[in-house]
């Protein structure tokens, strides 16, 4: 039951575990989310639902739904939409401020197997590195898996995953960080508001020495991402399909990372990589005003190092 601590075979207390969920305008998605959590082999101490302002009745259906789907869940509603980012900041900061040892974030469009969190807490044995689930789409990873080695491999395929593997990045879909990992690096930056929030947060990691590592037999499904790839000669990319408000964070957040991480790199591979991107997206992809107009907005607040939710002030529409 949600709420309790268990102890593990040799009578030691289990460390705690809270699950925190971050939702918008999405009930449908939430409550399957919240059902796969429930079902959990190895049920979480707390579950947090970070309702970011929905206006589609999902805190008063939550309500009425939780007391006898997920006992001791919590939904904690925003006055006001601070996007993924800001969800997950003030999400870690409720489940830490609560006593959770460790925290396993994901969006409302994900769907744990029953043993996900089993497996990943089988392999979460060091504080100071990330843990993370699998996100896959039926016998395919919802994205490309990098995995550092040796030996370094990119996959697609969930059963090429290792069950236990260090990796480039984890995103925040089955994401578990410990809270001493948390007091040096601090929690997300809401600033990003969607969007490459999580690349920051493991590029914070790395700096820390630590490792960011995926529980292969943990997974979550998830849908797939639409990636395509963009060839030059000596130079390859991966681009997303994505709207044009999308497309704006995208190309912001890119060069946000940028300045704040990459050093020089920032001018030698961030502005020209994303100036590959905006003509490959001007190829490849619909409506190519609007998306010509959130790559400049984009790319101009990137530049300026400019946060928040901004799309609207350049009269981009949802």
């Amino acid at each position: 039951m949600v709420g309790t601590i268990e102890e593990g075979s040799n009578g030691s207390r289990m460390a705690s575990v809270a699950v925190v969920v971050v939702t918008y305008n999405r009930l449908p998605l939430l409550k399957r989310c919240l059902a796969a959590i429930a079902a959990q082999t190895r049920a979480p101490d707390f579950v947090f639902v970070i309702d970011n302002a929905s206006t589609d009745g999902t805190g008063e259906a939550l309500l009425e739904w939780m007391p006898g789907n997920l006992t001791g869940g919590e939904v904690v509603r925003l006055a006001e939409n601070i996007g993924g980012a800001g969800g997950f900041s003030e999400g870690l900061r409720v489940a830490l401020g609560r006593g959770a040892e460790w925290v396993w974030m994901m969006d409302d469009d994900a769907e744990p197997h029953a043993d996900a969190l089993a497996e990943l807490m089988a392999v979460a044995t060091e504080p100071f590195n990330v843990y993370g689930s699998l996100a896959v789409n039926g016998q395919d990873t919802s994205w490309l898996m990098t995995v550092v080695g040796p030996p370094a491999f990119t996959t697609g395929e969930a059963g090429a995953v290792p069950a236990e593997a260090e990796v480039q990045m984890l995103p925040f879909l089955g994401f578990m960080i410990h809270r001493n990992l948390v007091g040096k690096i601090g929690l997300p930056d809401p600033g990003f508001f969607i969007a490459a929030d999580d690349v920051e947060y493991c590029a914070r990691v790395k700096k820390r020495g630590a490792k960011i590592i995926v529980a292969g037999r943990s997974r979550i499904e998830h849908p797939k991402s639409r990636p395509y790839e963009i060839k030059l000669p000596g130079f390859a990319l991966t681009g997303l399909e994505l709207p044009p408000w999308k497309r704006y964070y995208d190309t912001r957040n890119r060069l946000l990372i940028a300045r704040r991480h990459y050093g020089m790199k920032f001018f030698t591979q961030t502005i020209p990589g994303s100036l590959v991107r905006m003509a490959a997206t001007l190829v490849k992809e619909p409506q190519k005003y609007r998306q010509l107009k959130a790559f400049v907005a984009g790319f101009v607040d990137g530049l300026l190092g400019r946060t928040g939710k901004r799309h609207e002030a350049w009269g981009i529409k949802w």
